[in-house]
């Protein structure tokens, strides 16, 4: 059964709740479900139990809290994230990461300090 659960959570993180376009500007907060893929320019905050993408066109002025981030243009904040942080090798960084898991690919630009935590399930 949980095999079966976390087929479809991942089949849920793949669906794209929202979308800041390539050549779109947008400020203020953003409270989702779900997946945001950034490809334009957004400054302010984002919030979601799901997952952020930051494309390669993508640039957030911003501090993040999700599940799961990637990003793959540049971030300008920070990102606390309860699962994972992928730095993809496009990436540029300029901020603090608190994460239990940090995946970061060669070429990655990276200013900042990073915190390795455990996840809150695996907190006692």
């Amino acid at each position: 059964m949980y095999g079966m659960a976390r087929n479809i959570k991942s089949a849920e993180d793949n669906i794209v709740n929202s979308i800041i376009g390539e050549g779109s500007n947008f400020k203020g907060e953003f409270n989702i479900n779900g997946l945001l893929r950034i490809d334009g320019h957004f400054q302010g905050t984002i919030e979601t139990d799901g997952k952020v993408l930051i494309g390669q066109t993508g640039e957030a002025i911003t501090d993040i809290k999700a599940r799961m981030v990637v990003v793959g243009g540049t971030v300008r904040g920070n990102i606390f994230a309860t699962e994972r942080v992928i730095f993809l090798s496009t990436g540029v960084i300029n901020g603090n990461i608190i994460t239990p898991s940090l995946i970061m690919e060669e070429g990655v630009k990276f200013e900042g300090s990073c915190t390795i935590n455990k996840r809150p399930d695996e907190m006692q």
